[in-house]
């Protein structure tokens, strides 16, 4: 069995209000050193499957289908025995 996280998260280019919300209250709370504050989703996946290179090809597809909106956001994962 494999694992897969998938991390995404929305691109450089698109705005992130959330992100921004939270700076500003992390500011407000005294953490005054911060950059910029990005909010994404960590998807985790289990695969009835050893084969990893197969495993990739269905995590992307998966991906591109209907786990990330490819016009906004930027995807990028990692597949492990578990």
């Amino acid at each position: 069995m494999l694992k897969a996280e998938i991390n995404i998260t929305l691109k450089r280019t698109v705005a992130d209000p959330q992100g921004l919300t939270i700076k500003h209250a992390l500011e407000s709370l005294g953490y005054k050193d911060l950059g910029d504050v990005r909010i994404g989703k960590l998807l985790v996946i289990k695969l009835n499957l050893k084969d990893k290179k197969r495993a990739e090809q269905e995590i992307d597809q998966m991906c591109k289908k209907l786990l990330a909106n490819p016009i906004i956001e930027d995807y990028r994962f990692k597949i492990e025995k578990e």
